[in-house]
């Protein structure tokens, strides 16, 4: 793969987590659900497995907090041989809970994969909090 596509993909990963982590962290969480497949797409949140658009949509509307903000340390895109202009996203940092003192450390990957009309959802979706 060229520079030209690897330059792409990094722009378009590293635009995708600014604004996955721009509406979670304004409360808008509901509208994350747009952002995955209806019934293919699969969370993996803390070794809990969410299916489809609305259950992932619904869980993370559902995490027991109100507000946090997401720092990202890092991004890191390849491209995706298993999907043509699928591309992985994996993003370490740390989040913030509104009323905590400390934060915490959290690694997360995306497989975003392009539909038949161009847009790119998410299939894949891992988040692990990181402690130690």
């Amino acid at each position: 793969m060229g520079g030209g596509a690897e330059a792409q993909m990094e722009m378009v990963g590293k635009a995708f987590v600014k604004h996955y982590y721009g509406l979670f962290d304004a409360g808008s969480r509901p509208a994350l659900a747009g952002l995955y497949h209806p019934s293919t797409s699969i969370l993996s949140f803390e070794g809990r497995r969410f299916d489809g658009a609305d259950s992932i949509g619904r869980h993370l509307s559902q995490l027991p907090f109100d507000l946090c903000r997401h720092m990202v340390a890092t991004v890191d895109c390849q491209g995706s041989p298993f999907a043509a202009g699928g591309i992985l996203v994996f993003v370490t940092g740390s989040l913030q809970l509104s009323g905590e003192e400390h934060s915490l450390s959290f690694s997360q990957m995306f497989q975003l994969v392009q539909s038949t009309e161009g847009r790119f959802y998410v299939q894949n979706d891992i988040f692990r909090l990181n402690y130690g």
